[in-house]
């Protein structure tokens, strides 16, 4: 019986459920009184008309935090629990019928000065509940007393209303508490997609770098095979004019061995005229001195490098709007070109030298050099 009784008991006034019950959409239960009372507590202002709501409202249940949505009808429109309110007659009866256990007597409180007086007056004067030989021969024999039955209700409807108010408060501070979690993801979110955007920002940076480190290199490896085939062409032509010239020798060297006069100077003329061509270079081109030096190619960033480092997000005073970079790759070389990424401008300068003819002798200019 007494876990049944535990079963009955309403969660916002703490008693036995009073009919009528009402059931909410989570399946708990609650006095309508006291549902009445959280819902006007949950709705301070909805409008009201002659005595009746004109609008529906919401509250939340005080027992699972479920929010129960009501219509026009307010707490009136709830079902009744005609199955607790069955069980709750039932246990009435039973308890009335049942004889008062031992336990039952000692709830009732006693007097500390009279012990054996009950406590059945309320000391208004000093807020304490006494019993009636106080109030004749006591400590409250001057003070303003009443029935404490009549205190008994007033404090339960002040506790009720006490426990509706915070139930209403605790309910303001759950939407809160809502709202806070979803600026949380919110912000989450917002910074995921930001840092996704810088990313993709770096990401073209980087293209454009790539794209011109490509370019300079393929600059670079182009005059690099022009010179290393012209080097490999005039050692082919020397290579050749030695193999010549070493077949002259050996032809001399017997020639030399001939003991016939005659014969000897027959090809002696023929073999001085060859020795004395062989001999002559002068028709192989020369490479000019620093012709493989390729230090022309030189880069130097200072200036870019300082305007990379100081990249920054774009402020509000500044001009949001971005130039578009891929143009910007194919400009024309010797020409600055100014790209603005996240509001830091960087100004990329051609690192092409300024007179490459000087150091760079083409194959031809080499010959021409070289037969005067």
């Amino acid at each position: 019986m007494e876990n049944l009784e535990k079963q009955l008991i309403c969660p916002i006034c703490l008693e036995m459920f009073t009919k009528p019950v009402v059931i909410l959409p989570c399946q708990h239960n609650l006095c309508r009184k006291c549902a009445n009372d959280i819902f006007q507590a949950s709705n301070p202002y909805l409008p009201t008309r002659g005595g009746s709501l004109t609008s529906g409202g919401r509250f939340r249940c005080p027992s699972c935090r479920h929010e129960v949505v009501l219509d026009r009808h307010g707490v009136y429109g709830l079902q009744r629990n005609l199955l607790v309110e069955n069980i709750i007659d039932m246990f009435k009866q039973e308890s009335s019928s049942s004889k008062p256990a031992p336990e039952r007597k000692e709830e009732t409180p006693m007097c500390d000065v009279h012990e054996e007086e009950k406590i059945n007056i309320y000391c208004v004067t000093h807020g304490v509940p006494t019993c009636s030989m106080c109030k004749v021969f006591g400590a409250h024999k001057d003070c303003e007393v009443a029935p404490i039955t009549s205190i008994y209700q007033t404090k339960k409807t002040e506790l009720s209303d006490g426990i509706a108010m915070i139930v209403g408060n605790n309910d303001r501070m759950q939407g809160i508490i809502s709202q806070l979690e979803e600026a949380c993801r919110a912000i989450e979110e917002n910074g995921r997609r930001q840092k996704t955007l810088v990313c993709e920002k770096f990401d073209q940076l980087y293209a454009i770098l790539e794209e011109k480190k490509r370019e300079m290199s393929q600059k670079v490896t182009a005059e690099q095979d022009e010179k290393v085939n012209y080097i490999q062409g005039l050692t082919r032509k020397y290579g050749d004019h030695l193999e010549e010239s070493c077949k002259i020798v050996e032809k001399g060297i017997q020639t030399m061995e001939e003991a016939e006069m005659a014969l000897f100077l027959q090809n002696t003329k023929p073999l001085l005229q060859k020795i004395a061509e062989a001999s002559s270079i002068a028709h192989l081109d020369k490479v000019e001195r620093g012709y493989e030096n390729m230090d022309h190619y030189n880069v130097n960033f200072k200036k870019e490098s300082k305007a990379l480092r100081t990249i920054d997000f774009i402020q509000d005073d500044e001009d949001e709007d971005e130039e578009d970079e891929d143009g910007e790759a194919g400009a024309e070389e010797g020409e600055g070109a100014q790209t603005v990424l996240g509001g830091s401008a960087v100004t990329a300068a051609s690192v092409q030298p300024s007179a490459p003819q000087q150091a760079n002798p083409c194959p031809s200019t080499s010959k021409s050099a070289a037969s005067t």
